[in-house]
């Protein structure tokens, strides 16, 4: 059992991959690509419910990982690996589908998640850590669940439910407002990391 969290964190690899190359396939044949209707509909459902599994796997690798005493250095590389993976995948994912609401919110995110990684690559062979705060970890879900929301509702007409279009409008609005309110709480931890990252490097008063 002690191989259960890093077990989760690889098939949220997994997972985040295949989920990605399932909404590339259906942007092709949103494009003009010959892909039949049913496989169209086969593969918005697995990319929907793949993120919807990895994102699961991502609170619960952490949490047994702390529960059972079983937390190790390789489960400490792959986890910020594999979220980056799902998040920009989804990202990614939903532009090639033309999701509304995608572009500017998920650049800012992406720009973010670069950005601090590159930051963290300097910082590491000085001996500066930049340790994971709460309000990071509370962006994180406020990304998974805006991004879930938006591929749900990109793909309204595979779920078989009967709404008119002024409420799906709506509802899409409110999932674009939630995703660019995760874009600014990204963008805010970006600066909070880049102030403690200044405030490291800058050498000592005399």
């Amino acid at each position: 059992m002690k191989h259960l969290p890093n077990a989760l964190t690889v098939l949220r690899l997994i997972l985040s991959l295949a989920m990605f190359a399932a909404l590339v396939m259906v942007g092709e044949g949103f494009n003009g690509g010959t892909i039949a209707p049913a496989l169209g509909v086969w593969l918005a459902r697995f990319a929907f419910f793949a993120f919807v599994v990895a994102a699961i796997t991502d609170f619960f690798d952490g949490w047994l990982a702390r529960r059972w005493g079983v937390t190790s250095l390789t489960g400490a590389i792959l986890d910020p690996i594999a979220d980056k993976i799902l998040v920009c995948g989804a990202i990614l994912g939903l532009l090639a589908v033309h999701t509304p609401g995608v572009l500017v919110s998920g650049g800012l995110i992406l720009f973010r998640e670069f950005a601090v990684s590159a930051l963290r690559e300097v910082l590491a062979p000085r001996g500066i850590k930049l340790p994971v705060t709460f309000l990071a970890k509370t962006k994180t879900t406020l990304q998974l669940v805006a991004l879930g929301t938006l591929m749900f509702l990109t793909f309204w007409p595979v779920w078989g439910i009967n709404a008119d279009v002024a409420t799906l409008i709506k509802a899409l609005q409110g999932a674009e407002l939630l995703f660019a309110l995760a874009a600014g709480v990204t963008l805010w931890t970006g600066l909070d990391y880049a102030r403690a990252a200044w405030r490291a490097l800058r050498p000592p008063r005399p």
